[in-house]
């Protein structure tokens, strides 16, 4: 075996262990991250203790709640409805008072 053989198979050797050694942590790190269970998206205090998530309102009590000035809360994703499209429709809420909704830290949507 020639000098310019054994040096190029010298750096193979080299960079495969480089590549093996790099390599190692992140494959675990990957499989640590697989394996964990993902924790939930952070909501107010509210909605992690809420237990109201039952079937959705019906049209008498979207309607009795809007009368009464409620607004709708969706307990995912932490905004507020006045009115609109997804007032009452979500599949995760509940209807509060404008006041009880911002004191529980959710937010208005911007669009309704």
């Amino acid at each position: 075996m020639s000098r310019t053989q054994t040096t190029g198979a010298a750096w193979v050797v080299a960079l495969f262990l480089l590549l093996a050694l790099c390599a190692t942590p992140a494959l675990a790190y990957l499989q640590d991250a697989s394996s964990k269970p993902q924790a939930p998206a952070s909501r107010p205090d509210s909605a992690k203790a809420s237990a109201n998530t039952s079937a959705a309102p019906s049209a008498s009590e979207i309607a009795a709640a809007k009368a009464s000035g409620k607004v709708w809360v969706n307990l995912d994703t932490g905004i507020y409805h006045k009115a609109g499209r997804w007032y009452g429709k979500t599949k995760n809420g509940k209807f509060m008072t404008p006041e009880e909704a911002k004191k529980a830290g959710y937010r208005p949507a911007k669009r309704d």
